[in-house]
């Protein structure tokens, strides 16, 4: 969501800082700044509200000249939209401070750094890292090491340049589920969130691992990690065009973007929670006008965003109290449809063009719902542009035909807004403060579900030479299964189905034989006894189980029953976790079968006709 850029050289970096700010707009920012190391050994700074347009006219009005600096975009999260609040952050005259991400536990390193005689002059968690940093730094550390002495005090997902006036050969970065890449040049280097920003400038990058940080200097780059070793990180080369997609460092498309998916979550969050509450404002400003009349809710979409739509309304009606209905929307747009009175009108789209799920929004606008609001990852579609309320799903550009971070950010995004409906419900302050706190887990725990890779590539061989496979869930965990059998049927053209688990013995139980695996989506929640009990039935009859579940859940490895391991976490947020092995696990299938992963047969990534 927010766009870091920083750069050392021989010349003038600030055109480097700010086209390097232009090509990270899509990302969504409100604000903007830039901070250089003068000639004079003084750090310049320049911030504004609003475009990099504005901060470009505000720099040649006011202009910078320095051979190292850092650029940021901000979408305000703690603190509202104002230059004050805007990055980057200052401790006194000599440390400079930008960052992506939530530093969770900001407010009690505030408080220490105020008992110490520290100035705050904005409200965000970011000024906490600049006057942490500089407090170290008179304990006669050097720059490094204050900023790894700095980290090891947070909570968090965050990204962290930092800039000091009397270190002004280089400057020093780190990275913590929020993406950062090393750019390399000639007698210059150069960092940034997105490999886009620094394509004018080198095609030569490193990408910094989880928990990596690094000091970067004219003439070499010098990596930590997240032990404080030194290590060598693999330096990619490539010819992309200034505006072409990359897959960096992996093989497809499509498992990069399962990897970007911690980074995605925690800049979907980014701007949506604040103090342990959500920011319903955050969806536009008509929002406590039409949240607070909403007695229905009425979601549509299609495919991948259908499912979110069902697990969201699992959680709307369960948290929220609202009654709320989901339908495909190429259903929706050919029947008479009653609309009940205050129902708000929900369409979700990767894209923001789904042909069919628009045509249902613009039917929608004169059916007599009382407003729309619209989950989108295209902050220019035409679903954004005609919808009252907007959610931005922040998860970047996504190739991959196979959605998955689209999706995962939709479901965090389904989950805040069923936050904010409950809002306006009379969910107490008390009760929404006891919820709020695990949408900080998500990105973390979507890190620690991607350490299952190795072992979802060996399960995979399971799955390659077989012809059907069943996914079975209950509750909200029953979407997540018709998702899960989506992607291996999309990629790897194995027939997959997903059923609610208590549906087997009405039908789908005469599929089962030792040929059909059945995957099995089972969290630690009320339903565990009786998905227990519907897998029963399907050992009695031979089927070979493979069950997600964490330790908790009491399950272990038997003839018949293959368990895979996931992280343990609350309920709220399973659905949401236990989706990236799913996906590990149809892409590891697809390599295995030597199909198109990318861009499988017939298919396409935004699906602009009926």
């Amino acid at each position: 969501m927010c766009g870091i850029v920083g750069a050392i050289a021989e010349r003038n970096i600030v055109p480097i800082l700010v086209e390097g700010l232009r090509r990270l707009e899509y990302r969504g920012y409100d604000s903007a700044g830039v901070a250089v190391l003068q000639q004079d050994g003084s750090i310049g700074l320049r911030r504004t509200v609003g475009k990099v347009s504005e901060l470009d006219e505000k720099l040649t009005a006011d202009p910078l000249n320095g051979r190292l600096g850092v650029a940021h975009t901000r979408w305000a999260t703690h603190g509202g939209v104002t230059e004050e609040n805007a990055h980057p952050h200052m401790s006194g005259d000599r440390v400079a401070v930008i960052h992506n991400g939530v530093i969770e536990n900001f407010q009690p390193i505030k408080d220490e750094m105020l008992a110490k005689g520290y100035e705050f002059h904005s409200e965000t968690d970011t000024e906490v890292a600049a006057h942490l940093v500089h407090d170290f730094l008179k304990t006669g550390v050097d720059l490094v090491e204050a900023l790894r002495l700095s980290v090891q005090r947070f909570e968090g997902a965050y990204a962290l340049l930092v800039v000091d006036n009397e270190d002004p050969d280089r400057f020093v970065v780190s990275r913590v589920a929020s993406p950062l890449v090393i750019g390399l040049g000639l007698g210059e280097n150069y960092v940034a969130s997105g490999v886009p920003a620094l394509l004018p400038v080198t095609q030569r990058f490193i990408y910094m691992e989880e928990g990596d940080l690094a000091e970067i200097c004219r003439d070499k780059v010098t990596i930590y990690d997240a032990t404080g070793k030194e290590v060598t990180r693999e330096i990619h080369e490539t010819d992309w065009t200034n505006d072409a997609a990359e897959k960096g460092p992996y093989r497809h498309f499509m498992l990069k973007e399962i990897f970007e998916q911690p980074a995605a979550l925690a800049d979907t969050l980014y701007g949506r929670v604040s103090n342990n509450r959500v920011i319903p404002e955050s969806l536009g400003p008509k929002t406590a006008e039409l949240l607070q009349r909403v007695e229905q809710v009425h979601i549509v979409a299609c495919g991948t965003s259908y499912h979110a739509g069902c697990v969201g309304k699992y959680w709307i009606e369960s948290i929220a109290g609202i009654p709320c209905h989901v339908e495909i929307a190429s259903e929706y747009r050919y029947r008479q449809v009653v609309v009940t009175p205050n129902t708000l009108f929900v369409t979700l789209s990767q894209s923001g063009e789904t042909a069919d799920t628009l045509e249902a929004l613009r039917i929608a606008k004169k059916a007599g719902y009382i407003g729309s609001l619209t989950v989108c990852n295209s902050a220019h579609s035409s679903m954004v542009r005609e919808s009252d309320l907007v959610m931005m799903t922040q998860a970047g550009p996504e190739i991959g035909v196979a959605s998955t971070k689209a999706f995962t950010t939709q479901l965090l995004s389904m989950l805040i807004v069923t936050l904010m409906l409950a809002r306006f419900r009379g969910m107490t302050e008390e009760r929404e403060a006891e919820l709020v706190p695990h949408l900080y887990h998500v990105a973390a725990a979507a890190e620690k579900s991607l350490r299952m890779n190795d072992g979802l590539q060996l399960l995979a061989e399971d799955f390659a030479e077989k012809h059907h496979t069943l996914f079975l869930g209950r509750g909200p965990m029953w979407p997540i299964a018709m998702e899960g059998a989506l992607k291996l049927k999309e990629i790897s053209y194995i027939h997959a189905e997903a059923y609610a688990a208590g549906e087997l013995k009405h039908g789908p139980l005469a599929l089962i034989d030792e040929e059909m695996p059945v995957v099995v989506v089972a969290p630690t929640n009320e339903l565990l006894a009786k998905l227990k009990s519907n897998m029963q039935v399907v050992r009695a009859r031979g089927g070979q189980l493979y069950v997600f579940a964490d330790n908790a859940a009491g399950f272990e490895n038997e003839p018949g029953i293959k368990v895979i391991n996931v992280p343990h976490v609350n309920r709220l947020i399973a659905p949401i976790i236990y989706t990236v092995p799913l996906q590990l696990l149809s892409y590891h299938v697809a390599v295995l079968k030597g199909t198109d992963v990318d861009q499988p047969r017939n298919l396409a990534k935004s699906v602009t006709v009926e």
